[in-house]
């Protein structure tokens, strides 16, 4: 195979999958990993990706950057689908509690199936959310008590920030909570790039008495600018592929379930 084909082969599964590695592009095409990074350098002085440890991710997605909440609606959409639906399996027949919603894609899409899950099991729930897409999803369902919390809203990812989202959470002891992230790595852990975002994200991580963490393949190894949880922080990490090995390693260091949806 022709450089060129490589690197086409490499911007097209960056483009699916938000982020690749050396070693599983020289499996898929069965050359060295040295041929790999050659390419992967080749591709970064084009300004087409951005190298990372073990990778490269695409050039716009640096440490605190942020796509927009409806553009990252359109990325790995049926991964998030996928994950949101492993994710509710938590919701067992029956079950009675207090749920606290993140912001973000993925968990939009947790709280899109709520309504299903909640059919099938028989829960009954008392919601709570800073987020404003969230909360006009679940306002839809009759049996759900919501509760959204408030604050100033952030245009990128229409969620409340700020002292007041703060206080309220620190008022509150959920028994589950569905958190998001920008970055999950085996040194840095949950990352995102807003500060005021990562507080709010620490401050759900603090009250809930259960995090599960939801994030696709491509926020493997990412560390955004900042950390809001250390991986123990967390009890069940929700994704659509088995994460590698350095992180899968830690992952079981920490005690943290991996559920592959």
């Amino acid at each position: 195979m022709y450089a060129t084909e490589r690197q086409a082969h490499i911007t097209r599964h960056l483009a699916e999958r938000g982020r690749v590695s050396v070693v599983g592009l020289a499996d898929d095409l069965g050359v060295t990993t040295e041929t790999i990074r050659r390419d992967l350098d080749a591709l970064e002085q084009q300004g087409l990706l951005r190298r990372v440890h073990g990778g490269a991710v695409p050039s716009r997605a640096g440490s605190v950057s942020e796509p927009s909440i409806a553009e990252r609606m359109t990325v790995n959409s049926d991964a998030k689908l996928a994950i949101a639906r492993r994710a509710l399996e938590v919701i067992t027949d029956g079950y009675r509690g207090a749920v606290v919603f993140d912001a973000g894609s993925t968990v939009g899409a947790v709280a899109a199936g709520l309504g299903d899950r909640v059919a099938a099991t028989g829960a009954r729930l008392d919601v709570v959310t800073h987020a404003v897409p969230v909360a006009h999803t679940l306002s839809l369902l009759p049996d759900i008590g919501l509760t959204l919390l408030g604050g100033q809203v952030r245009g990128l990812t229409a969620a409340a920030v700020g002292p007041s989202t703060l206080s309220a959470l620190g008022s509150l002891r959920p028994d589950l909570a569905f958190v998001g992230a920008n970055g999950v790595s085996a040194g840095f852990g949950l990352s995102t790039p807003d500060p005021a975002e990562a507080a709010v994200k620490a401050a759900i991580v603090r009250s809930a008495q259960r995090v599960i963490a939801v994030a696709d393949r491509s926020k493997f190894g990412v560390e955004s600018f900042v950390r809001f949880a250390d991986l123990a922080e967390i009890d069940i990490l929700v994704t659509d592929a088995a994460p590698d090995e350095a992180l899968a390693s830690a992952l079981a260091a920490a005690d943290v379930e991996v559920w592959i949806a």
